[in-house]
C-alpha cells in the first residue's frame, strides 16, 4: 500500500486495508448472503454512523429482494468504548416474522450488538443474523455468534471507510490503523 501516514486531530494512522481488498471482502460476504438468503426477502438493519458506507456497498452486491433500514446507536467516545449503549435513532418498522440481517462496521467488545440483539429478539423476528465487516476477537467479551465476518483484525483502532476518530476520517477510501 503506497498511501502515507494520515493525521486526524492529534493521532497518526498507518495504512492497513486497501479499498480493493475491502471490496473483495464485501464480495465474499455478499456471495454467502446471496446463497443463504436466496428466495427470501430480508430486512437489512444498518447501524449508523459507521456502517453506512459498508451497507451501501454490500446492498448493491445482493441478488435477492431486500429492504434496508438505518438505526443509530453509540458506545464510543474517542478511541475507547464507554460500554454504555445510547440508542439515538431507533428502528421505525416492525420486524415481527421478518428475516433480519444486522449490518455493522465492526464488532469489538460486543456490548452494542448484545444490546441490539436483546432488543430485536423481543420483537420476534423470523431470523436474526449479524453481518460485520470487521471483528476484533481479542476484544470480544460476549457469548453470541456473529454469522458473517468479513475480516478478523487485531485489537487496533481503525479509521477510514466509515470508521472514524471523533467524527473524522470516515471519508478515507482505505482503512488505516492507529500508528503506535
Amino acid at each position: 500500500m503506497e498511501h502515507k501516514i494520515v493525521k486526524i486531530k492529534d493521532k497518526e494512522f498507518k495504512p492497513y486495508i486497501e479499498a480493493k481488498d475491502i471490496d473483495r471482502i464485501i464480495c465474499q460476504l455478499a456471495e454467502r448472503l446471496n446463497r443463504d438468503y436466496a428466495g427470501k426477502k430480508p430486512l437489512l438493519v444498518a447501524i449508523l454512523n459507521g456502517a453506512f458506507i459498508f451497507a451501501a456497498d454490500l446492498v448493491k452486491k445482493l441478488d435477492f429482494p431486500c429492504r434496508i433500514s438505518l438505526i443509530k446507536v453509540s458506545s464510543y467516545s474517542g478511541t475507547e468504548s464507554t460500554h454504555n449503549v445510547c440508542e439515538l435513532i431507533g428502528l421505525q418498522e416492525s420486524i415481527k416474522d421478518e428475516d433480519v440481517i444486522i449490518v455493522e462496521d465492526i464488532v469489538d467488545t460486543g456490548v452494542t450488538m448484545e444490546h441490539l440483539l436483546a432488543r430485536m429478539k423481543k420483537e420476534q423476528p423470523k431470523s436474526l443474523a449479524i453481518c460485520s465487516l470487521l471483528f476484533k476477537p481479542d476484544k470480544f467479551t460476549k457469548d453470541y455468534k456473529i454469522d458473517y465476518i468479513g475480516k478478523s483484525i487485531p485489537n487496533q483502532f481503525v479509521v477510514g471507510y466509515g470508521f472514524d476518530y471523533d467524527g473524522y476520517g470516515r471519508n478515507l477510501p482505505d482503512i488505516y490503523q492507529l500508528n503506535e
